[in-house]
């Protein structure tokens, strides 16, 4: 039996700070994506004139975190502004969403290449296959950027570090497996990541394979 899966809108209620950094996530997805080549709402134009209103998602992104760094110094006129910033930005996901969906209903890894989650295809929970580390990198000075394959039916993920040999501390839960940036880290110093997948009918998942990488 074919299985049609279909992309989770849960975006739209994210918190503004998870809504940018998910807009990150499909941007690098997106770009250069060849099974996914003309999206309606574009990852970035490479041209723009001047008369012409821009609707790129880096444009709309980058209004975004203007009326948010305003909004957090401002007052209601200002978190006003930035509440009609966030609309046409998650208008355009959605725009997006539906355009993967309607090219990837049919496979589940083309549709995660994207960088959307798909909804559960089931009612009935199950264990969470355990995350797999696919990218750990310095993102300048005192950040490690990780990129996990997503899990399906995973709600979120936490990450936990070592720097000794069974000594692990929490780093914190994440929203978007294709994005988590872990920050205050000391240059010069080797850092060990786990990360594992929260949901599902056991809670959590089993941590990951180790990865280790030197913080600059």
């Amino acid at each position: 039996m074919q299985i049609n899966y279909r992309v989770s809108l849960a975006f739209d209620k994210y918190s503004d700070a998870d809504l940018d950094e998910f807009t990150s996530n499909i941007i690098a997805c997106l770009t250069g994506n060849a099974a996914f080549p003309n999206p309606p709402v574009p990852p970035a134009l490479l041209t723009a004139l001047a008369d012409v209103p821009v609707s790129d998602l880096t444009s709309l992104q980058s209004v975004f975190q203007k009326t948010i760094a305003a909004a957090a110094q401002g007052g209601k006129q200002e978190t006003a502004l930035k509440d009609e910033a966030r609309e046409p930005l998650v208008y355009s996901l959605r725009n997006d969403a539906a355009y993967v969906q309607s090219l990837a209903s049919q496979s589940l890894s083309t549709l995660l290449s994207s960088g959307y989650a798909a909804n559960s295809i089931n009612r009935a929970q199950s264990p969470l296959d355990t995350p797999v580390i696919v990218l750990a990198d310095n993102l300048g000075t005192t950040k490690v950027l990780l990129r996990l394959q997503p899990v399906v039916n995973a709600k979120s993920y936490d990450v936990r570090v070592s720097m000794a040999a069974n000594v692990w501390a929490d780093m914190g839960t994440f929203t978007q497996a294709r994005r988590i940036v872990v920050e205050k880290l000391t240059p010069g110093t080797t850092y060990t990541f786990q990360v594992r997948a929260v949901g599902g009918s056991t809670g959590y998942s089993d941590w990951s394979t180790p990865v280790s990488i030197m913080a600059t």
